[in-house]
């Protein structure tokens, strides 16, 4: 436990100080610094020669935030620490994880890439946007799920007539996983988009009538797609609809839409900095890492974390 080292880079302090005390670790003491045009430099303000260095940040909004990530490994690295593991609560680019169309870059694999050759020997994540995006990587890939946090949460509300929805097809082996456990029933939503952030069409596959519908996804960015698929639920008849999401990206109109929609809540872990406010509960994602660090550091398999 001595070797190991905790350092936050400046996206998420937040976080990183709840992770790090739920290790039983204080934060490192990391300098980042800006020049005058907007150059990043990072510096660690004490000796990680040997030591295993776990470095934390989400990377949104991506650009400076990953380039400041990139730039702390290679410090890490260059000052002889033994590993380098990098935290990656919400790995930004997960949607471009695909050539959907032709002369497009693949994000997520390029981001890969930049963290491979930058030093990172281990990624630990959570909730990718597509499971594949694993084998991006020619390093370790430590792939968490959020079901530990949001199943408690699920069983505490006590609802009746449970069914599952999955807000698009790509998202239902999630939806599908909890249904399993909770022996219930599932429905989808085909929603078809025109341009990034934009839903033209969608409509409901299953039946939901007098359910308490909890819609499964991954993120939500601007919100629209689950509040159009809230509202087309609750018109098929549903007594209930509410969301569950990993990342609580909430740009743009999203917060304001969250507010105005049929949703009972919305439900986001701390994986990105959420405001408080009406109708959205943050549930933390500190334990779940911390726990996945003391397991990496015991060579133990990590299997216990999922449900």
């Amino acid at each position: 436990m001595s070797s190991v080292k905790i350092f936050s880079a400046s996206g998420t302090e937040y976080l990183a100080s709840k992770i790090a005390h739920s290790y039983g670790k204080s934060l490192g003491d990391v300098v980042l610094q800006r020049f005058s045009d907007g150059e990043i430099s990072t510096h660690f303000n004490e000796s990680i020669r040997g030591c295993d260095v776990f470095i934390i940040q989400s990377t949104c909004p991506p650009a400076d935030n990953l380039l400041e990530l990139l730039l702390l490994i290679d410090a890490a690295k260059r000052a002889s620490a033994q590993t380098v593991t990098v935290l990656l609560p919400y790995f930004g680019y997960a949607r471009q994880d695909r050539k959907d169309k032709p002369r497009v870059g693949i994000g997520a694999k390029l981001i890969a890439n930049l963290l491979t050759a930058s030093g990172a020997t281990r990624v630990v994540t959570c909730e990718l946007h597509a499971d594949q995006i694993q084998g991006f990587f020619d390093i370790p890939v430590v792939h968490l799920q959020s079901s530990p946090i949001f199943v408690p949460y699920i069983e505490s509300l006590g609802l009746d007539n449970l069914t599952f929805a999955s807000p698009d097809v790509g998202g239902a082996k999630r939806a599908r996983s909890y249904a399993k456990h909770f022996k219930a029933d599932i429905v989808m939503c085909d929603k078809h988009r025109e341009r990034a952030n934009e839903v033209a069409s969608m409509q409901v596959i299953g039946d939901v009538k007098d359910k308490n519908v909890i819609l499964i996804d991954d993120l939500a960015d601007t919100a629209g797609t689950l509040c159009n698929a809230a509202e087309i639920i609750m018109e098929k008849g549903a007594k209930s609809v509410r969301a569950i999401c990993t990342h609580g990206v909430l740009s743009g109109p999203a917060y304001d839409r969250v507010a105005a929609s049929v949703l009972e809540e919305l439900v986001v872990t701390d994986t990105l900095p959420v405001e408080s406010r009406e109708k959205i509960t943050v549930l933390s994602v500190a334990e779940l890492f911390a726990k996945a660090i003391r397991k990496i550091q015991d060579h133990e398999s990590i299997s216990s974390l999922f449900i």
